[in-house]
């Protein structure tokens, strides 16, 4: 082979460029000023954008095995609880409708026992839905500031209840707003009537977050789980709406009186919504003025006895 057709160009792993630290120098330069570049003028922004808008397709597309893996298993998970869910639904209609009808049974048997005896008709309790605004901001009290007022008819005096319970009582009124004093608060008291043992007491609030019965006798008798409802005879609170459930019962020796706490039935730390009742006794016949005593005669001037 003749010498001059031999290609004397040293092969590529051979070629000598510019040197590993001229390298270096010149992509760190680079990487430095993209990241300045990119961090003060935002040149940077355009091609990210861009590249985010192309890769997006590509990543939904490898989400979609993930999404269906987890999908599944919730969708098993979800249909599994529905089924349950449906099956107490079912349980808890069967007994509501024996509940009701029983409702209505004892409801006729009300009335005709009111016809026979020629009682007065139970009174229809008048009720206003409200909503809580905030709490107010007495660390030492208990109260909440309600969206109705004496324009909405609210008076002073309405309890105040919600699915649970009994919430508290309004002792303030504004226009358009009114401050509710929870059963919790220091200054609150209700009449109750111990469902078990139908014997009437008093519960005062401000007691370890709940309520206490006080002047109980030692040997009175309450048991731990006895549940409080309104007794109905202070003319405000209807009878029958639940107060709490008595959940410790002290029994000193050194004293005549035992020591006994409530919790009440509404968790007042959650409530959103309520229902402000017209007081029961704005409904009963007001009660009649006392006859004046009667006048003593004059004796005339000048008269012997």
């Amino acid at each position: 082979m003749p010498l001059g057709t031999l290609d004397r160009t040293p092969p590529p792993f051979f070629r000598q460029g510019p040197s590993a630290l001229t390298k270096l120098a010149l992509f760190s330069a680079l990487a430095v000023f993209l990241m300045a570049a990119d961090t003060r003028f935002a040149m940077t922004q355009p091609l990210r954008a861009a590249v985010a808008t192309a890769l997006l397709p590509v990543q939904r597309a490898l989400q979609v095995p993930v999404d269906l893996v987890a999908g599944g298993g919730q969708y098993l998970q979800g249909l599994r609880t529905a089924l349950t869910a449906a099956s107490a639904a079912r349980a808890e209609l069967a007994s509501q409708s024996l509940r009701a009808a029983q409702v209505e049974r004892l409801t006729d048997e009300n009335n005709r026992l009111r016809a026979l005896l020629e009682l007065r008709p139970a009174l229809q309790v008048k009720s206003t839905s409200a909503q809580v605004m905030y709490e107010a901001a007495d660390p030492f009290s208990r109260k909440l500031f309600i969206d109705r007022g004496a324009a909405n008819g609210l008076v002073l005096g309405s309890p105040v209840i919600n699915e649970a319970g009994v919430l508290g009582q309004v002792t303030r009124l504004y226009p358009l707003s009114a401050v509710v004093t929870l059963l919790t608060d220091r200054d609150a008291a209700i009449p109750v009537l111990n469902a078990r043992t139908r014997q009437r007491n008093a519960a005062y609030g401000g007691v370890e977050g709940g309520m206490e019965l006080r002047f109980v006798a030692g040997n009175a008798d309450v048991q731990v789980g006895d549940t409080l409802t309104t007794s109905g005879v202070d003319g405000i609170y209807p009878p029958g709406l639940k107060v709490g459930q008595v959940t410790r019962v002290d029994r000193r020796v050194d004293t005549g009186f035992a020591r006994i706490l409530v919790t009440p039935s509404a968790v007042i730390d959650d409530v959103r919504y309520l229902l402000v009742l017209e007081p029961v006794g704005a409904q009963m016949t007001p009660r009649p003025e006392p006859d004046p005593p009667p006048e003593r005669p004059v004796k005339a001037k000048g008269t012997k006895r």
